[in-house]
């Protein structure tokens, strides 16, 4: 087994104290022949860790096939002196392989103990959100602007490992050493992508509304309502999204989102219908209680399309019901609207809920 110690200088793109001590962070990153820990073995584990006062790195190189089970000692032991392991998507590949790796050499090595952090865990959630290509690693530093020297993925070194078993060549051992510290000093480097989820899971402080009019396509005028808040947590770079009904756009701790309007007649329908008359002439469903007194010739029992009262105006769309009473085209919709000159967007625990609302439509998949 081959240890490498290294120390070298990476800038605090990232307050960490929202993770922890610096001091009790360990990154880490492993190599292995392949996907199974049942059927492949490991070569390499990397760490990145800070210690009187500067960034360092250690990795442990299995320069032989017999030295995995050294590996395994050398790290399992390391990691005692730390309480949050920090990785990408370890929670899904790196942790599960290594108890693996463990069970198979009949270590009781664990993680219990240790907090837990996946990077990629925590910006999964706001791919779509942040138009990230992939969630691989290269794609978030490229969304970050980061470049980096290596361009060899995990799979590609895997034959390059075994080569170098037969011929130990200097050439190969260099390259498979440098994509792991690459892949080490990249996180540390991505941590700034965690400020998306800071900015967009914490509550946002109402700024202003404004009506904005703008033209779809075809050049049919349309309404937008557009709310401009701010967070505590600033991000990195500014991204913005769209899809049918809402758009928004962020930069440094401002967020303005802009949602589509509907302007005309909407229904508001009971869901106890039993209980109404439907009067045809006034297109209106009023209760059994009041309906006793309208002439039997001018109302009918109500339906469930027909259990509803009108209002013409302006509305705002909500994707659950948050204000009442809750709008609809028709009787089977889910989207529902209320009128906009009947809730105050000021009031914090609505705003709040609505903000949400807003973020999981952006974040779903659905158009």
């Amino acid at each position: 087994m081959i240890t490498i110690h290294k120390p070298f200088d990476l800038p605090f793109t990232y307050p960490l104290e929202r993770i922890g001590k610096l001091e009790e962070i360990l990154f880490f990153d492993i190599e292995t022949t392949g996907f199974s820990g049942d059927y492949s073995s490991l070569y390499l584990i990397g760490c990145t860790f800070f210690c009187d006062r500067q960034w360092r790195l250690v990795q442990w190189f299995a320069d032989t096939a017999e030295s995995e089970e050294e590996l395994l000692h050398s790290f399992f032991s390391f990691l005692k002196n730390f309480r949050i392991l920090l990785h990408f998507n370890g929670d899904g590949f790196d942790i599960p392989y290594l108890k693996k790796r463990c069970a198979r050499f009949g270590l009781s090595y664990d993680f219990s103990g240790i907090t837990s952090i996946d990077i990629y865990r925590r910006i999964k959630p706001y791919r779509r959100l942040l138009g990230l290509a992939s969630l691989k690693q290269k794609a978030i530093e490229s969304f970050l602007g980061i470049s980096r020297m290596d361009t060899l993925s995990g799979g590609e070194l895997i034959p390059i490992y075994e080569k170098y078993l037969s011929t130990r060549s200097r050439r190969l051992y260099d390259l498979l050493i440098l994509h792991n510290e690459d892949d080490l000093k990249g996180m540390p480097a991505i941590l700034p992508i965690l400020s998306y989820p800071d900015f967009l899971e914490h509550p946002f402080r109402f700024i202003r509304q404004d009506i904005r009019q703008t033209y779809d396509p075809s050049g049919v005028p349309r309404q937008l309502l557009e709310l401009t808040c701010q967070s505590d947590y600033p991000i990195p770079v500014p991204f913005h999204t769209q899809k049918s009904l809402v758009q928004c756009q962020a930069q440094g701790n401002q967020f303005s989102i802009f949602i589509e309007l509907y302007e005309g007649t909407l229904k508001h329908y009971y869901p106890n219908y039993q209980d109404y008359y439907y009067l045809p002439i006034e297109d209106t469903a009023i209760h059994k209680s009041i309906g006793e007194y309208v002439d039997k010739k001018a109302r009918v029992k109500a339906t469930a399309k027909t259990c509803y009262t009108k209002k013409e105006g302006c509305f705002l769309p909500q994707f659950s019901p948050i204000w009442e009473p809750a709008m609809k085209k028709e009787p089977k919709d889910k989207l529902t609207y209320v009128s906009l000159s009947d809730i105050d967007l000021t009031e914090e625990e609505c705003f709040s809920s609505y903000i949400a609302q807003l973020l999981q439509y952006l974040c779903s998949a659905s158009v």
